[in-house]
Formats: structure tokens, sequence, C-alpha cells
């Protein structure tokens, strides 16, 4: 594990492969920690001649956290962005897109190919956007384009993920019976769920970094980004939107039109997949990434 400051921050990151090789850069998700890239799918990319590292975006895990700010009530959000106004909220993805860039200059990487899922998604597609001398490729998995036009994810979801959860640290297995009920809703039906997985899963996050608050700031970072379209028509560099038929956080509509809106884009939409990375897709997965980065050359 290793840590670099970046625009005033830590950040941490670990490494595979080979430093001179051309580099893969991982983006994790909403309120997740970089180790939701596990290790055998960035071994598989790095045997396929790739420097990959992952990292902790802020205020997740190891890198700097945000909790001194105020809680963040939804409801006065969102009227202040129905009001045109700008809220207070800590940072924004622009700030989590200059994160990468920053980690790549910190690393004296001049440029990278970017791979984010679901809010790392959306923070891939910034920085190939408004970084395009320093983005190789972009690959943008079960993420979406913040279009208001789309349908938007069910009450029902944004319920199981917003609602409180138990205290690890006062009530372990509630907490996991929590975090285990909303992976299994968003997880797609044409793999098995592997609870014990994600399980162990959860409990190294939470033996990381709990901070029950980035979630809600990371929404809020989301919420203020606005539709990303004009950054993605500035995307030249070879892209794969990867999307699961069964995603029901960010509907396959959602990969489609992040595809349709990067001109040459290809879009993989794959049967059984939610919102999640199944190990049985890992190859698949990698497969494309590989074949996006080789696009390059």
């Amino acid at each position: 594990m290793n840590i670099l400051k970046v625009n005033g921050i830590d950040l941490a990151y670990d490494s595979y492969g080979n430093e001179t090789d051309e580099t893969i850069l991982l983006i994790a998700g909403l309120g997740t920690q970089m180790i939701r890239w596990t290790v055998p799918f960035c071994e598989m990319l790095a045997a396929r001649g790739f420097r990959v590292i992952r990292f902790d975006n802020r205020d997740t895990g190891l890198s700097t956290h945000f909790s001194h700010h105020p809680t963040l009530d939804f409801e006065a959000l969102a009227k202040t962005l129905m009001s045109g106004q700008r809220p207070d909220i800590p940072y924004s993805l622009n700030d989590m897109s200059d994160d990468v860039i920053g980690l790549l200059y910190a690393l004296g990487i001049k440029k990278a190919h970017v791979v984010g899922r679901s809010m790392g998604g959306m923070i891939a597609q910034l920085a190939a956007g408004r970084y395009p001398e320093r983005v190789l490729s972009l690959t943008s998995i079960m993420s979406t384009t913040g279009n208001p036009d789309l349908p938007p994810t069910s009450p029902e979801v944004m319920a199981l993920m917003t609602r409180p959860a138990p205290n690890p640290m006062e009530d372990e297995a509630g907490y996991l019976a929590h975090s285990l009920a909303f992976a299994k809703r968003i997880a797609g039906t044409g793999y098995p769920f592997e609870e014990n997985e994600y399980r162990s899963l959860i409990r190294e996050e939470v033996q990381r970094a709990y901070d029950p608050g980035s979630v809600r700031r990371q929404i809020a970072a989301i919420a203020v980004s606005g539709d990303r379209r004009p950054h993605l028509a500035k995307v030249t560099v070879p892209a794969l939107i990867i999307h699961g038929m069964d995603d029901p956080m960010f509907v396959p509509a959602c990969g489609k039109d992040t595809a349709q809106a990067i001109s040459g884009a290809e879009f993989m939409l794959l049967e059984g997949m939610g919102h999640d990375l199944p190990p049985q897709l890992f190859e698949t997965i990698a497969d494309g990434i590989e074949r996006t980065a080789r696009r390059n050359g």
C-alpha cells in the first residue's frame, strides 16, 4: 500500500505488473474502495502486458476523508439544485477526475488507459473529456451520462442504498445483513451470488475504513455534476461502454446513451450481468479493456 499527496489530499494506491508497461488506472464506484477491483482481476490485466493501478477515491478507504463536513440533507440538496444554486458540498466529480490526473502526474505517468465502474465510470468519462492529452483509452462500466431524460434509478433501489445501516463496530451481523441485501438486489440473474466472498469483502472494507457519511457526500458530488454528454462529445480516444442487461441501478439505456455520446465507441451489453462484476465475466471484461487499449496503437 502506498500513499501520495495529490491536489492537497492523500490518495492510497497499489500497483501490479511492470512499471514500464502502459498503465491501466482502475477507478472504484460510489462509496466503495479500491479492493472492489479484486487482486485476481488486476493480475489478469497485468498478465496481458499492462501496469495496473487501483486506488481509493477521496473519501474512501485509506485516502483522505471529508468526515468533518456537515451531514448532507438530500431534501435540502434537491431544493438547492432545483433553485439553480450550487449547494455547499465538499467536492464534485470534477474534483475526483482531477484526482485521477493528479495521481498520474505524481507517479510520473504521462498517459493512461482509464477504466471506471459505476461512479468510477463517470469519473473516467470526465477525465477523458477534460484531459484528452492524458488519456489513452476509456472503458466505462455500468455507468451513465447524467442525461436528465434517462430513466432514473427506482425509488426502491435508492431506498436500499441510502437507508441507514447498523454500526458495524456495534452490530457486525446487522451491518453485514444490510450490505448483503443491497448487493443481492443489484446483482444480475445470470451468475450465482457469491455471498461468502461478498461478506469477506465487506468486512475488509470496514477494517480498512468505516465512514458512513462518505456515500452521501459522493451522491451529492454526482448530483451536481450534471449532464456529461458535452464532455463525452470531446472524447476522441478508443472507448468501450460495458453494461449489464439486468442492471437495476442504471438500466441498459444508460449504457447505450453513454456509447452514443462518444464517437466510435463500442457498446458491450452483457446478458445476466447486473450492477456488479461477477468473477465469471472477468475474462470477458479484461478482453474488452485490452482490445480497447490496443486500438490506441
